[in-house]
């Protein structure tokens, strides 16, 4: 399945109740397994979890750290971009130079990559690790 029918298939399983606002996010781990996730809204805000958060969260239960591109829609006029929280995650878990794909419903795609996203990010490097 590619990414993208995963992305706007899960996104159909958002609980967004209150925004109205469902988001689905794919992501390809380095074994070439594709992981989902969709945005759950919490009558507590801001409890809720973004659909990218989720879909790493899945990679990484089923025992994978390593994400190779991405995919995230939603229903907006433009290409839905992953929040600051969401692009530290895709960092965490993706090179610099791995593939987002934002997506609208309607068709419209924009690529960039993790690196773009997040220019200058913060990593385990910056981490004292002895």
């Amino acid at each position: 399945m590619s990414l993208k029918d995963a992305a706007t298939q899960v996104r159909e399983n958002a609980y967004a109740p209150y925004s109205k606002f469902k988001v689905g996010a794919a992501v390809r781990s380095a074994s070439g397994k594709v992981y989902v996730g969709c945005n759950v809204e919490n009558a507590a805000y801001p409890e809720g979890t973004c659909a990218e958060a989720g879909a790493i969260a899945a990679m990484v239960a089923a025992g994978e750290t390593k994400l190779v591109e991405a995919y995230v829609i939603a229903d907006c006029p433009e290409p839905i971009t992953p929040c600051g929280g969401c692009r530290q995650k895709l960092a965490e878990f993706g090179a610099a130079e791995a593939k987002v794909t934002m997506a609208t419903v309607s068709g419209t795609e924009k690529t960039t990559t993790v690196g773009t996203l997040l220019p200058g990010s913060f990593g385990a490097d910056f981490l004292d690790m002895e």
